[in-house]
Protein backbone atom coordinates (compact mmCIF):
# COMPACT_ATOMS: atom_id res chain seq x y z
CA UNK A 1 0.00 0.00 0.00
CA UNK A 2 1.50 3.27 -0.84
CA UNK A 3 2.63 5.60 1.90
CA UNK A 4 1.15 9.16 1.92
CA UNK A 5 4.72 11.05 0.35
CA UNK A 6 4.20 8.32 -2.71
CA UNK A 7 0.81 9.69 -3.26
CA UNK A 8 1.72 13.01 -2.83
CA UNK A 9 4.52 12.34 -5.20
CA UNK A 10 2.09 10.12 -8.15
CA UNK A 11 -0.54 12.80 -7.38
CA UNK A 12 2.03 16.26 -8.94
CA UNK A 13 3.21 13.68 -11.19
CA UNK A 14 -0.15 13.65 -12.19
CA UNK A 15 -0.65 17.51 -12.03
CA UNK A 16 3.04 18.18 -14.21
CA UNK A 17 1.37 15.85 -16.74
CA UNK A 18 -1.94 17.52 -17.10
CA UNK A 19 -0.13 20.59 -17.23
CA UNK A 20 2.21 19.13 -19.87
CA UNK A 21 -0.92 18.08 -22.08
CA UNK A 22 -2.58 21.33 -21.95
CA UNK A 23 0.69 23.43 -23.00
CA UNK A 24 0.47 21.22 -26.09
CA UNK A 25 -3.11 21.29 -26.49
CA UNK A 26 -2.54 25.21 -26.33
CA UNK A 27 0.35 24.88 -28.64
CA UNK A 28 -1.73 22.93 -31.11
CA UNK A 29 -4.35 25.43 -30.68
CA UNK A 30 -2.26 28.49 -31.77
CA UNK A 31 -0.80 26.45 -34.43
CA UNK A 32 2.75 26.79 -33.21
CA UNK A 33 3.35 22.97 -32.30
CA UNK A 34 1.28 21.96 -35.65
CA UNK A 35 2.73 24.00 -38.02
CA UNK A 36 6.44 23.97 -37.00
CA UNK A 37 8.28 22.64 -39.96
CA UNK A 38 5.08 21.59 -41.84
CA UNK A 39 4.81 21.96 -45.81
CA UNK A 40 1.77 24.00 -46.47
CA UNK A 41 0.19 23.35 -49.82
CA UNK A 42 -1.17 25.95 -51.94
CA UNK A 43 -3.56 24.28 -54.60
CA UNK A 44 -4.08 26.73 -57.37
CA UNK A 45 -6.88 26.02 -59.40
CA UNK A 46 -5.54 27.41 -62.88
CA UNK A 47 -2.71 26.99 -65.12
CA UNK A 48 0.59 28.43 -64.60
CA UNK A 49 1.13 32.34 -65.62
CA UNK A 50 -2.92 33.65 -65.08
CA UNK A 51 -4.19 36.16 -63.17
CA UNK A 52 -5.30 33.41 -59.77
CA UNK A 53 -1.84 31.98 -60.31
CA UNK A 54 -0.12 35.27 -59.88
CA UNK A 55 -2.21 35.81 -57.01
CA UNK A 56 -2.00 32.20 -55.18
CA UNK A 57 1.80 32.27 -55.36
CA UNK A 58 2.26 35.93 -54.27
CA UNK A 59 -0.03 35.21 -51.11
CA UNK A 60 2.05 31.86 -50.41
CA UNK A 61 5.46 33.96 -50.12
CA UNK A 62 4.15 35.64 -47.41
CA UNK A 63 0.92 34.21 -45.64
CA UNK A 64 3.49 31.82 -43.78
CA UNK A 65 4.93 34.49 -41.77
CA UNK A 66 1.21 34.66 -40.09
CA UNK A 67 1.30 30.91 -38.90
CA UNK A 68 3.10 30.00 -35.48
CA UNK A 69 5.75 27.75 -36.56
CA UNK A 70 6.39 29.48 -39.95
CA UNK A 71 5.47 26.98 -42.12
CA UNK A 72 6.48 26.53 -46.21
CA UNK A 73 3.58 27.04 -48.29
CA UNK A 74 4.36 25.25 -51.66
CA UNK A 75 2.18 25.99 -54.96
CA UNK A 76 0.65 23.57 -56.99
CA UNK A 77 -1.04 23.86 -59.93
CA UNK A 78 -4.39 21.77 -60.46
CA UNK A 79 -5.64 23.20 -63.95
CA UNK A 80 -9.06 21.82 -65.28
CA UNK A 81 -12.78 22.43 -65.61
CA UNK A 82 -13.28 25.92 -64.58
CA UNK A 83 -11.12 25.22 -61.69
CA UNK A 84 -13.94 22.42 -60.45
CA UNK A 85 -11.08 19.82 -60.42
CA UNK A 86 -9.15 21.69 -57.77
CA UNK A 87 -12.30 22.35 -55.96
CA UNK A 88 -12.98 18.43 -55.97
CA UNK A 89 -9.20 18.08 -54.73
CA UNK A 90 -9.92 20.27 -51.67
CA UNK A 91 -12.96 18.90 -51.20
CA UNK A 92 -12.82 15.61 -51.12
CA UNK A 93 -8.92 14.62 -50.98
CA UNK A 94 -6.87 17.38 -49.50
CA UNK A 95 -6.14 16.65 -46.36
CA UNK A 96 -8.80 18.44 -43.69
CA UNK A 97 -6.26 19.65 -40.69
CA UNK A 98 -5.47 22.99 -41.77
CA UNK A 99 -2.28 21.61 -44.23
CA UNK A 100 -3.96 22.74 -47.71
CA UNK A 101 -5.91 25.36 -48.29
CA UNK A 102 -6.29 26.84 -52.53
CA UNK A 103 -7.60 29.26 -54.39
CA UNK A 104 -10.10 28.91 -57.13
CA UNK A 105 -12.48 30.14 -59.52
CA UNK A 106 -15.45 31.98 -58.41
CA UNK A 107 -17.36 30.34 -61.17
CA UNK A 108 -16.35 26.51 -59.43
CA UNK A 109 -17.94 27.86 -56.32
CA UNK A 110 -21.12 28.85 -58.43
CA UNK A 111 -21.40 25.33 -60.80
CA UNK A 112 -22.84 23.24 -58.69
CA UNK A 113 -25.79 25.81 -58.41
CA UNK A 114 -26.31 26.27 -62.12
CA UNK A 115 -25.93 22.57 -63.11
CA UNK A 116 -28.93 21.20 -64.15
CA UNK A 117 -27.42 17.54 -63.46
CA UNK A 118 -25.25 17.73 -60.75
CA UNK A 119 -21.52 15.94 -61.80
CA UNK A 120 -19.68 17.95 -59.43
CA UNK A 121 -18.25 16.34 -56.36
CA UNK A 122 -18.50 18.81 -53.85
CA UNK A 123 -20.53 21.15 -52.00
CA UNK A 124 -19.28 24.78 -51.80
CA UNK A 125 -21.34 26.20 -48.53
CA UNK A 126 -19.67 23.58 -47.28
CA UNK A 127 -16.44 24.99 -47.82
CA UNK A 128 -13.52 26.81 -44.74
CA UNK A 129 -13.51 29.97 -46.56
CA UNK A 130 -10.35 31.83 -45.70
CA UNK A 131 -11.74 35.10 -47.48
CA UNK A 132 -11.03 36.93 -50.84
CA UNK A 133 -8.42 39.34 -52.03
CA UNK A 134 -10.39 40.91 -53.83
CA UNK A 135 -13.36 42.25 -55.13
CA UNK A 136 -13.44 41.40 -58.77
CA UNK A 137 -14.84 43.65 -61.81
CA UNK A 138 -14.68 41.30 -64.83
CA UNK A 139 -14.58 42.76 -68.88
CA UNK A 140 -15.16 41.95 -72.41
CA UNK A 141 -12.04 42.52 -74.37
CA UNK A 142 -12.10 42.94 -78.51
CA UNK A 143 -8.89 43.14 -80.31
CA UNK A 144 -8.64 45.93 -82.73
CA UNK A 145 -9.50 44.94 -86.25
CA UNK A 146 -12.12 42.46 -85.15
CA UNK A 147 -15.24 42.30 -86.65
CA UNK A 148 -17.05 44.32 -84.41
CA UNK A 149 -15.34 46.03 -80.97
CA UNK A 150 -18.50 47.46 -79.25
CA UNK A 151 -21.12 45.52 -77.56
CA UNK A 152 -23.80 47.37 -80.06
CA UNK A 153 -22.04 45.80 -82.83
CA UNK A 154 -21.45 42.45 -81.36
CA UNK A 155 -25.21 42.51 -81.14
CA UNK A 156 -25.33 42.38 -85.19
CA UNK A 157 -22.45 40.63 -86.48
CA UNK A 158 -20.61 37.82 -85.04
CA UNK A 159 -17.50 37.73 -83.26
CA UNK A 160 -15.61 35.04 -82.29
CA UNK A 161 -14.41 34.65 -78.39
CA UNK A 162 -12.01 32.06 -76.82
CA UNK A 163 -13.03 30.08 -73.77
CA UNK A 164 -12.19 27.52 -71.71
CA UNK A 165 -14.94 25.37 -69.89
CA UNK A 166 -18.44 25.28 -68.85
CA UNK A 167 -17.99 26.43 -65.55
CA UNK A 168 -15.29 29.15 -66.73
CA UNK A 169 -16.61 32.58 -66.51
CA UNK A 170 -15.18 32.95 -70.48
CA UNK A 171 -17.26 30.75 -71.18
CA UNK A 172 -20.97 31.80 -69.00
CA UNK A 173 -20.45 35.58 -69.69
CA UNK A 174 -20.81 35.54 -73.65
CA UNK A 175 -23.37 33.02 -73.46
CA UNK A 176 -25.35 34.92 -70.89
CA UNK A 177 -24.41 38.11 -73.48
CA UNK A 178 -26.37 36.11 -75.91
CA UNK A 179 -28.78 35.05 -74.49
CA UNK A 180 -30.32 38.32 -72.44
CA UNK A 181 -28.79 41.37 -74.77
CA UNK A 182 -28.71 39.01 -78.19
CA UNK A 183 -25.11 39.31 -78.93
CA UNK A 184 -23.60 37.44 -81.56
CA UNK A 185 -20.66 35.74 -79.69
CA UNK A 186 -19.36 32.30 -80.89
CA UNK A 187 -17.66 30.85 -78.65
CA UNK A 188 -15.19 28.60 -79.33
CA UNK A 189 -14.21 26.22 -75.82
CA UNK A 190 -11.36 24.00 -74.98
CA UNK A 191 -8.59 27.06 -74.07
CA UNK A 192 -6.72 25.76 -70.89
CA UNK A 193 -6.90 29.09 -69.54
CA UNK A 194 -6.79 32.93 -70.03
CA UNK A 195 -3.51 32.85 -70.91
CA UNK A 196 -4.00 30.57 -73.94
CA UNK A 197 -7.03 32.66 -75.01
CA UNK A 198 -4.98 35.98 -75.06
CA UNK A 199 -2.35 33.95 -77.30
CA UNK A 200 -5.05 33.08 -79.61
CA UNK A 201 -6.26 36.73 -79.88
CA UNK A 202 -2.93 37.68 -80.59
CA UNK A 203 -2.92 35.12 -83.28
CA UNK A 204 -6.15 36.05 -84.50
CA UNK A 205 -7.72 32.78 -84.23
CA UNK A 206 -9.95 34.45 -81.62
CA UNK A 207 -11.31 38.17 -81.55
CA UNK A 208 -11.88 38.67 -77.78
CA UNK A 209 -12.47 37.08 -74.50
CA UNK A 210 -15.32 38.20 -72.18
CA UNK A 211 -15.51 37.48 -68.28
CA UNK A 212 -11.95 38.49 -67.99
CA UNK A 213 -11.13 39.78 -64.58
CA UNK A 214 -9.39 43.41 -64.89
CA UNK A 215 -6.89 42.87 -62.75
CA UNK A 216 -6.03 40.13 -65.08
CA UNK A 217 -6.03 41.96 -68.20
CA UNK A 218 -3.97 44.45 -66.54
CA UNK A 219 -1.45 41.70 -64.91
CA UNK A 220 -1.10 39.32 -68.29
CA UNK A 221 -1.46 41.97 -71.07
CA UNK A 222 -0.92 45.63 -70.20
CA UNK A 223 0.99 46.12 -73.31
CA UNK A 224 -2.91 45.77 -75.01
CA UNK A 225 -4.23 48.97 -72.89
CA UNK A 226 -0.86 50.62 -73.66
CA UNK A 227 -0.77 49.60 -77.30
CA UNK A 228 -4.43 50.21 -77.78
CA UNK A 229 -4.38 46.57 -79.88
CA UNK A 230 -7.78 45.72 -77.85
CA UNK A 231 -11.29 47.85 -77.41
CA UNK A 232 -12.66 46.98 -73.59
CA UNK A 233 -16.24 46.77 -74.45
CA UNK A 234 -17.98 46.22 -71.41
CA UNK A 235 -17.66 45.97 -67.72
CA UNK A 236 -19.01 43.68 -65.27
CA UNK A 237 -19.79 44.85 -61.61
CA UNK A 238 -22.26 45.37 -58.66
CA UNK A 239 -20.34 48.82 -58.65
CA UNK A 240 -18.36 50.44 -61.31
CA UNK A 241 -14.94 50.08 -61.62
CA UNK A 242 -13.23 54.00 -61.76
CA UNK A 243 -10.23 53.39 -64.11
CA UNK A 244 -13.02 51.68 -66.14
CA UNK A 245 -15.22 54.44 -65.78
CA UNK A 246 -12.13 56.93 -66.85
CA UNK A 247 -11.91 55.13 -69.98
CA UNK A 248 -15.61 55.62 -71.04
CA UNK A 249 -16.17 51.47 -70.93
CA UNK A 250 -19.58 51.25 -70.47
CA UNK A 251 -21.23 49.16 -67.43
CA UNK A 252 -23.66 46.19 -68.52
CA UNK A 253 -26.63 47.80 -66.35
CA UNK A 254 -26.73 50.24 -69.01
CA UNK A 255 -27.73 47.44 -71.63
CA UNK A 256 -30.62 45.97 -68.95
CA UNK A 257 -33.90 46.72 -69.99
CA UNK A 258 -36.17 45.00 -67.13
CA UNK A 259 -36.14 43.95 -64.19
CA UNK A 260 -35.90 39.92 -64.81
CA UNK A 261 -32.66 40.20 -66.73
CA UNK A 262 -31.40 42.49 -63.91
CA UNK A 263 -32.09 39.71 -61.59
CA UNK A 264 -30.65 36.71 -63.48
CA UNK A 265 -27.65 39.01 -64.02
CA UNK A 266 -26.99 39.98 -60.13
CA UNK A 267 -26.87 36.20 -59.50
CA UNK A 268 -23.89 35.62 -62.04
CA UNK A 269 -22.71 39.22 -61.20
CA UNK A 270 -22.83 38.85 -57.62
CA UNK A 271 -20.13 35.90 -57.31
CA UNK A 272 -17.63 38.74 -58.31
CA UNK A 273 -17.92 40.08 -54.43
CA UNK A 274 -15.62 36.70 -53.67
CA UNK A 275 -13.26 37.64 -56.80
CA UNK A 276 -10.46 35.89 -55.33
CA UNK A 277 -11.73 33.37 -52.69
CA UNK A 278 -8.96 30.78 -51.16
CA UNK A 279 -10.93 27.99 -48.95
CA UNK A 280 -9.74 25.08 -47.23
CA UNK A 281 -11.79 21.78 -47.20
CA UNK A 282 -14.83 21.57 -45.28
CA UNK A 283 -14.44 19.90 -41.86
CA UNK A 284 -11.43 21.93 -40.88
CA UNK A 285 -11.18 22.12 -36.65
CA UNK A 286 -12.97 25.63 -35.71
CA UNK A 287 -9.91 26.66 -33.90
CA UNK A 288 -7.32 26.01 -36.60
CA UNK A 289 -9.81 27.52 -39.39
CA UNK A 290 -9.79 30.53 -37.06
CA UNK A 291 -5.62 30.26 -37.25
CA UNK A 292 -5.78 30.19 -40.94
CA UNK A 293 -8.74 33.07 -41.39
CA UNK A 294 -6.36 35.80 -38.97
CA UNK A 295 -3.10 34.48 -40.88
CA UNK A 296 -4.98 35.21 -44.62
CA UNK A 297 -6.06 38.64 -42.83
CA UNK A 298 -2.83 39.54 -41.72
CA UNK A 299 -1.16 38.96 -44.99
CA UNK A 300 -3.61 41.15 -46.74
CA UNK A 301 -2.31 43.89 -44.24
CA UNK A 302 1.21 42.92 -44.64
CA UNK A 303 3.51 45.78 -45.82
CA UNK A 304 6.00 43.40 -47.51
CA UNK A 305 2.52 41.31 -48.89
CA UNK A 306 1.52 44.85 -50.58
CA UNK A 307 4.33 45.80 -51.81
CA UNK A 308 4.90 42.44 -53.47
CA UNK A 309 1.07 42.71 -55.04
CA UNK A 310 1.73 45.87 -56.23
CA UNK A 311 4.74 44.83 -58.13
CA UNK A 312 3.31 41.94 -59.53
CA UNK A 313 0.14 44.42 -60.46
CA UNK A 314 -2.18 42.68 -58.31
CA UNK A 315 -5.46 44.54 -56.97
CA UNK A 316 -6.19 44.02 -53.51
CA UNK A 317 -9.63 44.44 -51.81
CA UNK A 318 -9.77 41.72 -49.13
CA UNK A 319 -13.39 40.52 -47.16
CA UNK A 320 -13.01 38.10 -44.67
CA UNK A 321 -13.77 34.31 -44.69
CA UNK A 322 -17.21 34.93 -42.33
CA UNK A 323 -18.34 37.31 -44.99
CA UNK A 324 -17.94 34.64 -48.54
CA UNK A 325 -19.13 32.21 -46.15
CA UNK A 326 -22.24 34.49 -45.77
CA UNK A 327 -22.64 35.05 -49.62
CA UNK A 328 -22.02 32.03 -50.81
CA UNK A 329 -25.08 30.28 -48.45
CA UNK A 330 -27.18 33.49 -49.33
CA UNK A 331 -26.42 32.80 -53.52
CA UNK A 332 -27.52 28.94 -52.73
CA UNK A 333 -31.15 30.19 -51.04
CA UNK A 334 -31.61 31.49 -54.65
CA UNK A 335 -35.31 30.82 -55.84
CA UNK A 336 -35.35 27.94 -58.17
CA UNK A 337 -37.17 29.72 -61.09
CA UNK A 338 -34.00 32.46 -61.26
CA UNK A 339 -31.63 29.32 -61.32
CA UNK A 340 -33.51 27.76 -64.02
CA UNK A 341 -33.51 30.87 -66.17
CA UNK A 342 -29.48 31.58 -65.60
CA UNK A 343 -28.57 28.02 -66.82
CA UNK A 344 -30.99 28.52 -69.89
CA UNK A 345 -28.95 31.44 -70.57
CA UNK A 346 -25.60 30.03 -70.20
CA UNK A 347 -26.40 27.46 -72.67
Amino acid sequence: MPNSYQVRSLSAAVGLFAAVVAVDAAAQSTGESFYKGRSVDMIIGAAPGGGYDVYGRVVARHMPRHLAGNPTMVPKNMPGAGSSKAAEYIYSVAPKDGSAIGIIFPGSIMTPLLEEKRSTQYDPPKFSYLGTANKEVRVCALRNGAPATTVAAAMKTEVVMGATAEGGSTQDYPAVMNEVLGTKFKIIRGYKGTLDITLAVERGEADGLCGWAWTSLKTQKANWLTDKSVTVAVQFGMENDPDLDKMGVPSIWSFVKNDADKQLLELMIGQQVFGRPFVAPPGVPADRLKILRDAFAATMKDKQFLADAQKSKLDIDYDSGEAVQKLVARMYATPKPVVNRLIAAMK
